[in-house]
């Protein structure tokens, strides 16, 4: 929280509010809002997702009544392991249970959660004990069920309905006898994504400094249930000024309560030894400061009364009106919608790929080539980012049917191309799921020669123009290509240039270097390292929409490469979504 006795940078910062350089150019409110609700844990990247169990049609293992179902829940390890996450309330005599035991989870885009369900009948004799304590051996199995959490908050309605089979034969057998049906719904835990924007303005305030004006700052305050004052919100310093105009502060209505919940709004002077002078204060709810900027009017600032040593009451609070007032510049409602809220309203993630197939890699046939195919069939450099990357982003991809490109190769009887397909097609780029990838990049190796030099250019164009197309179209898609490359790109500024034109469009770019080439140019488009990328023309780009990697650093780390890639996508399709001001209907 705020510190009311802060220095000039503490007196900018709010509560995962305003606490960046507000000169900044880089800076906009919604990284303020952004920085409350990552605070809070409200963040597309990761949430919490509260899980409700129902089931229907349950084998009846009773010889007198019905089964008395409880439901397990476990994640899957990568190791295929099983640890329980959480178990059930028993429902008695009933084959169609809707458990009341809800699961919190913490749902991370970048990673594949595995999460097997079983379903247990409990014996009467054990219906008195903690179900914590039962040994699920001496238990009836009546069917398991397993899945992906993105597979359940990627459905319409967040609800996913799955057969109960035998054992491990719910892993995708086709043949498993079927037990009844499981319905998962997830629920995001976000009771408020309603945000407050306020631009606060004071008149005529009282100077305190023999030989200057006032340095005003604002402390925004709230009560507790236990009646303590909690400041969750400042403004920064303004030097020499009476009548100060600050500049935006964000609050949060699940932060503060509701709109009616009263706040405290306290006006100092700044002091640097942090004995800051009151000014003046007021006592106004939300509502109360809406209709003061609705009304166009101020609010009169009051200071307490010291109290005269005749003055009996002491129990009483007197004040003094001061002719300083408050004025409410500005004030506006926002919704933050999460990457949830988008994927629940229809939007799916479509994934691209593209390979470089330049001779830097090395002859494909020989065992220290980039592209060498092991016949043990231990995956390749290339192999292992598209499984890897794919494997993630497959289930937001409905059709599975996913743009693959080769460049810097010459197919068979043509010139080197820098942007063809796959699959060898003169006419379509589209192969059919992530082994579609694979054995299309396989083929391809057989079809086409090694060349140069190494562009990005035309595949990142090739994909800006298929996510315009979409988003001309009003579609609900949002667009991630995978640039796999080994070495130094060649067109730089061209490249520059297309990814300033795709910052306005729903696209972003993975890029994942393998090999031991020297990766520094990539490193400038990744704006993450540096300024926001400009074109040839100085436009500079709206957003950054590249990630890249080197391979070498975290394929023998404990963060994988999906994870360093794939973290900031969600970010970033957020931002994009905000920067068209698309708003899902749910």
């Amino acid at each position: 929280m705020g510190n009311c006795c802060s220095d000039v940078a503490g007196g900018q910062s709010a509560v995962g509010g305003t606490g960046k350089n507000q000169n900044d150019p880089a800076y906009s409110p919604n990284e303020a809002v952004d920085a409350f609700l990552k605070s809070r844990g409200y963040q597309g990247l990761y949430s919490q997702i509260e899980l409700s169990l129902s089931a229907s049609s349950l084998r009846d293992r009773d010889v007198l009544s019905k089964s008395d179902p409880m439901a397990v829940l476990y994640s899957k390890e990568k190791d295929g392991s099983l640890k329980e996450l959480s178990r059930t309330e028993v429902v008695l005599n009933s084959l169609n249970p809707k458990w009341i035991t809800k699961y919190t989870i913490a749902y991370y885009f970048e990673t594949v959660q595995n999460l097997v369900f079983r379903v247990y009948d409990v014996d009467t004799q054990f219906h008195n004990q903690d179900v914590k304590m039962l040994k699920l051996e001496e238990q009836d199995f009546l069917g398991e069920a397993s899945c992906t959490l993105a597979q359940i908050v990627t459905k319409s309605g967040r609800s996913l309905t799955l057969d109960l089979v035998c054992g491990e034969q719910s892993s995708g057998q086709t043949h498993a006898r079927k037990l009844g049906k499981l319905t998962v719904l997830a629920e995001e835990s976000v009771s408020s994504k309603t945000t407050i924007e306020l631009r606060l303005r004071c008149s005529e305030l009282e100077s305190k400094d023999l030989f200057s004006k006032s340095d005003p700052f604002l402390v925004v305050s709230k009560a507790t249930e236990s009646g303590m004052v909690v400041p969750i919100c400042k403004t920064e310093v303004i030097k020499n000024d009476h009548s100060p105009i600050w500049k935006s502060v964000f609050l949060n209505i699940q932060q503060i309560g509701s709109k009616d919940s009263p706040l405290t709004i306290e006006c100092y002077d700044f002091n640097s030894n942090g004995k800051h002078s009151l000014l003046g204060k007021i006592h106004k709810s939300l509502s109360d400061l809406e209709k003061l900027h609705s009304a166009g009017t101020g609010a009169n600032l009051f200071i307490p009364a010291a109290l005269g040593p005749n003055q009996q009451n002491k129990s009483l609070d007197f004040i003094q009106v001061l002719k300083s007032q408050l004025f409410v510049e500005s004030y506006s409602e926002k919704i933050q919608y999460t990457f949830l809220d988008y994927l629940a309203w229809g939007y799916e993630l479509n994934f691209m790929v593209a390979i470089d197939f330049t001779a830097s890699n090395g002859n494909p046939r020989l065992p220290d080539s980039l592209h060498y195919i092991d016949p043990s069939g231990r995956p390749n450099a290339y192999q292992r980012a598209i499984l890897d990357v794919g494997e993630v982003l497959q289930y937001y991809d409905t059709d599975k049917h996913f743009p693959a490109w080769g460049f810097g190769a010459r197919p068979i009887d043509g010139p080197v191309s820098h942007c063809f397909n796959l699959n060898g097609s003169n006419s379509y780029c589209e192969v059919e799921g992530i082994q579609g990838i694979m054995m299309a990049y396989m083929s391809a190796l057989h079809n086409v020669s090694l060349a140069g030099p190494t562009l990005f250019g035309p595949v990142i164009t090739s994909a800006a123009h298929i996510a315009s197309q979409s988003f001309t179209n009003n579609e609900r898609k949002y667009f991630v290509l995978l640039i796999i490359t080994d070495g130094v790109i060649t067109d730089l500024q061209e490249t520059m240039d297309a990814l300033v034109q795709a910052a306005d469009l729903p696209l972003s770019i993975l890029i994942v270097g393998v090999g031991g080439a020297d990766f520094k140019e990539m490193e400038i488009l990744d704006a993450d390292k540096g300024e926001r990328l400009e074109s040839t023309t100085g436009r500079v780009a709206v957003r950054d929409i590249v990630q890249f990697v080197p391979l070498r650093d975290v394929q023998n780390g404990d963060v994988s490469v999906v994870q360093s890639l794939l973290a900031e996508l969600p970010s970033q399709f957020l931002e994009f979504m905000r920067f068209r001001k698309v708003q899902p209907t749910l």
